[in-house]
């Protein structure tokens, strides 16, 4: 969040907003005037806010349109299924989840699109705060299905089914 900012715009906000500094004792810091280490602040404080309110948003994005993946693949819907994915989408599968029948690589919306019918058993999660998906047959954690969003389309799922790596995951499962 704090790396858009210029190193003059970090320091003024950061020793502002953070530490309480007043912009008299910034100024010869940032090498500005205090009005002008005050609108540093400023203009920091308002590019941090658009960002969160940017990231809040592709959140929110991500988590519709993973929903509509997972009740596509529920029902079957292969048309629903080519619509939500990029005409480019990759899947790629870690080598564990090629042991249990993925290709380790698949492009294009078709074969993803056919792929994902699979997914039908797989359910919401949260994976690093965004949305993700899990298939966890029996109750125990097998897959995670990792989303990239550009737009309005998913343009790359990675599979992540090594039990180590599935350990060390930031994952939320919501219970049903």
């Amino acid at each position: 969040m704090l790396d858009t900012l210029s190193p003059a715009e970090r320091v003024a906000f950061v020793l502002h907003d953070v530490f309480g500094v007043p912009f008299e004792e910034i100024a010869p810091i940032v090498g500005r005037s205090a009005p002008a280490a005050r609108q540093l602040a400023s203009r920091a404080r308002r590019r941090v806010r658009r960002e969160n309110a940017s990231r809040e948003t592709n959140r929110l994005r991500q988590a519709k349109l993973v929903d509509a993946f997972l009740a596509a693949a529920r029902n079957g819907e292969f048309d629903r299924l080519l619509a939500l994915l990029d005409a480019d989408v990759v899947l790629n599968a870690d080598q564990t989840a090629a042991r249990m029948g993925a290709a380790q690589e698949m492009h294009g919306a078709a074969e993803v699109a056919e792929f994902s019918r699979r997914a039908r058993g797989a359910k919401p999660a949260l994976l690093n705060g965004t949305a993700a998906a899990v298939w966890m047959p029996g109750g125990q954690l097998r897959v995670v299905y990792d989303f990239t969003i550009s737009g309005e389309k998913i343009t790359a799922i990675d599979l992540i089914a090594d039990p180590a790596r599935l350990r060390q995951l930031d994952l939320v499962i919501p219970n049903d």
